[in-house]
């Protein structure tokens, strides 16, 4: 990630590459209406004696979000050029925009090394602190590139940005901008953990790097192999994982610093590669499937930046790990398994896996009697189809735990929308025919149905909730702070929440 510092120094005095301002659309709606610059941009526009209202105008600069348009300076300043940075309507305007015009920068100055930032007055009524953060978050986020497994790696040497700010805002703006690299960092774990080839993160090498990941930083790790799983009756990750010649692994992470208040569980489901099992996927259903341990990549990514951040919450999180593959020793259709805690359940489908290893980590965190659970899973196709690849979905036992993360979702610009458990109507559905549980039902209301299935796990009494990310947690096109491939949604949402749990 490039560097970010906050510095007071006037704009039009910075000695970089790129100095960045902003627009806004029209007012009026209109197309053929020319953009407006901020009061800053146009400051900047002087400094350098030019008109830049008239010069946007000129290009046909629509200022929608993220579009830039680079206008030189011609020696006037000491950059050699400025970026105007479009962020859409004024009215529509949020601190997401903020986080999506830093993307737009730090991508428009990839080949560059040093960008400055003046996006601080673009929207007055955001606290300074917040906008920083913001920004701040987009330039890490949009710099990020996957190039690990390319013969030569993409170019990309920005390194240094600077974020100009008034003096009085520098202190608030700069422990902000410490958080956005924490926030950004965890979110760029995630995606490039789900952005790892699955030969090279199967369950006992994630779990390594898992706990690799916390070394150093006050949290504890535990991770269960085979015989510990088997003498736990761990039987949904064993069942899952026994057709793979590499064997599961649950990983326990503990932050537990001096006097917290609350404990928090997280689950995260990580089936390294998800062939479907004996239930085998289409060739084209598994091209993405290296991406269903994304749950459990959030989950270690949330607990490492708590403990970056010291939030004065314990926080246990269990990654479920294993891998579904098709063998002469997969679990068949129509097995039995005995899940921890011996509920027994019948195998309906072996491509309804992630809520088997789920299960049994979810008792597992139940045991702990943890204030709340909070599980993250690529869980069902159904999400897809409900919310698309854009909005997450959640269902759970406690609305107020609910409207809390939602409500942190809004604040990270990662959109989380809650449906209905619906026990009464639909739960019966998961009872079973010859054990007490089924692990799949008929097409419809099927994520209802996936989540009915954990709810069994969860103890009684705990406050629960169930991110179903199948839709977010993939990305088959860049589009704003969002590159090609892991999104890293939810962490900085989780993060934001605990912040405030």
């Amino acid at each position: 990630m490039p560097t970010v510092e906050v510095v007071a120094t006037p704009l039009a005095e910075a000695t970089t590459d790129l100095v960045v301002v902003a627009a806004f659309a029209p007012a009026s709606g209109e197309r053929t209406d020319p953009p407006e610059p901020t009061a800053g941009a146009i400051e900047l526009g002087d400094a350098a004696g030019i008109e830049l209202a008239a010069e946007l105008a000129a290009a046909g600069f629509d200022a929608s979000v993220g579009a830039t348009l680079r206008v030189p300076t011609r020696g006037a300043l000491p950059a050699p050029a400025i970026l105007v940075i479009g962020m859409g309507a004024a009215e529509d305007a949020d601190t997401d925009t903020l986080r999506r015009a830093g993307a737009a920068a730090a991508n428009a100055a990839e080949r560059l090394e040093r960008l400055a930032i003046g996006l601080g007055d673009a929207l007055p009524e955001v606290a300074s602190a917040d906008a920083a953060q913001a920004v701040a978050e987009g330039v890490h986020l949009g710099s990020y590139r996957f190039g690990s497994y390319r013969s030569e790696a993409p170019t990309f040497t920005l390194r240094d940005v600077s974020l100009h700010v008034a003096d009085d805002e520098v202190e608030a703006a700069s422990a902000a901008v410490e958080v956005a690299a924490i926030t950004a960092g965890a979110a760029l774990l995630t995606r490039e953990l789900v952005n790892i080839p699955p030969q090279d993160k199967r369950p006992p090498a994630l779990a390594e790097r898992a706990v690799a990941e916390v070394e150093g930083l006050p949290v504890t790790a535990r991770v269960l192999a085979e015989d510990e799983l088997e003498a736990g009756g761990y039987g949904g990750i064993l069942g899952v994982g026994q057709g793979s010649s590499e064997p599961p692994r649950l990983v326990e992470l503990t932050y537990a610093p001096d006097g917290a208040a609350r404990h928090i569980a997280l689950v995260g489901k990580g089936i390294t590669f998800d062939t479907g099992g004996i239930s085998l996927k289409p060739s084209a259903s598994m091209e993405t499937m290296k991406t269903d341990m994304a749950g459990a990549a959030t989950v270690l990514a949330t607990i490492k930046a708590a403990a970056q951040l010291e939030l004065p919450v314990k926080i246990t999180a269990l990654l479920a790990l294993a891998e579904n593959m098709p063998s002469g020793t997969a679990t068949r259709v129509s097995d039995v398994l005995t899940m921890k805690g011996g509920t027994t359940v019948e195998v309906i489908n072996t491509d309804a896996e992630g809520r088997l290893v789920m299960g049994d980590a979810l008792v597992h965190a139940s045991e702990l009697e943890p204030d709340a659970i909070v599980d993250v899973a690529t869980l069902t196709g159904a999400m897809v189809v409900a919310l698309g690849d854009r909005i997450s979905g959640l269902m759970g036992s406690d609305d107020e735990l609910a409207a809390a993360i939602v409500a942190a979702g809004d604040v990270a610009g990662e959109p989380i929308w809650q449906l209905p458990l619906a026990t009464a109507q639909y739960g019966e559905r998961v009872e079973g025919a010859i054990a007490d549980l089924k692990n799949a039902g008929g097409r419809e209301a099927g994520s209802i149905f996936a989540a009915l299935f954990l709810a069994r796990f969860v103890g009684e009494d705990i406050p629960w909730a169930h991110l179903d990310i199948a839709g977010t947690a993939w990305a088959a096109s860049a589009e704003g702070y969002r590159g090609v491939g892991g999104t890293g949604t939810p962490v900085r949402a989780l993060i934001e929440w605990l912040r405030h749990a």
